[in-house]
């Protein structure tokens, strides 16, 4: 297996270990807590699942620095072919990234602190604690999705899924979970991606031998110059 191989199932082992941490706090914990257009429910499922929801901001977390060697790991592996993008896509999808999804654990210890009715919040009742976790929970949502422009300009396919994604959730937010359905196929670009480098690693350029004599051939001919 060649050094590049190795670098490019680093990075493939790498992706998909961050893409699964995510995947927790991303789309698993959402589907199970929160009950749509119920903020007393909702409220309520965080409190009875907190454990849960604590190892969800903690994925939140981990995932997101794992992303930081993700696009290093995938720098390494891809400066040989276009070292400006490289670096670009180091920015675009782990140092803008990150920060936003550490602000997003603050997002949700809000919400977990007033679904938990924490001392200091008594002064709000019920009603109140249960409508400012939702707030919460859709101020995390605003974040992801203002953060997956991020992710749609660091990928090449992935990007039409995740762009649309945004830009639905901001625009037209009634259809938000269509656009979502309809960009999948877009996004399987990024689990593609995943596993060619996993799998498939990476190939050394072949040295251009001939090229390369006929270079030094040049190199020691005579200049015609007394």
């Amino acid at each position: 297996m060649t050094s590049l191989s190795t670098k490019a199932r680093i990075a493939g082992s790498l992706y998909i270990l961050a893409s699964l941490v995510g995947y927790l706090r991303l789309i698993y914990i959402p589907s199970e807590i929160v009950v749509s257009g119920n903020a007393a429910a909702t409220a309520s499922n965080i409190a009875a699942h907190e454990t849960l929801f604590r190892w969800g901001i903690v994925s939140l977390l981990i995932a997101s620095v794992l992303f930081v060697f993700v696009t290093l790991a995938l720098y390494q592996l891809l400066e040989r072919v276009d070292k400006n993008l490289s670096i670009l896509m180091v920015i675009l999808g782990s140092l803008l990234v990150t920060p936003l999804f550490f602000v997003n654990a603050v997002t949700d210890a809000g919400a977990l602190l007033f679904a938990t009715n924490a001392d200091f919040l008594a002064v709000f009742d019920k009603a109140q604690h249960d409508a400012f976790v939702v707030l919460f929970l859709r101020l995390h949502h605003v974040l992801d999705l203002a953060n997956a422009i991020f992710w749609g300009i660091w990928l090449i396919l992935g990007c039409l899924g995740y762009l649309g994604f945004s830009f639905a959730g901001f625009l037209f937010p009634a259809y938000e979970d269509r656009a979502f359905a309809l960009g999948t196929p877009f996004r399987m670009g990024e689990v593609a991606f995943m596993l060619w480098v996993l799998i498939m690693g990476a190939k050394e350029r072949p040295i251009q031998t001939d090229k390369v004599l006929a270079r030094g051939v040049e190199s020691r001919a005579p200049s015609g110059r007394h």
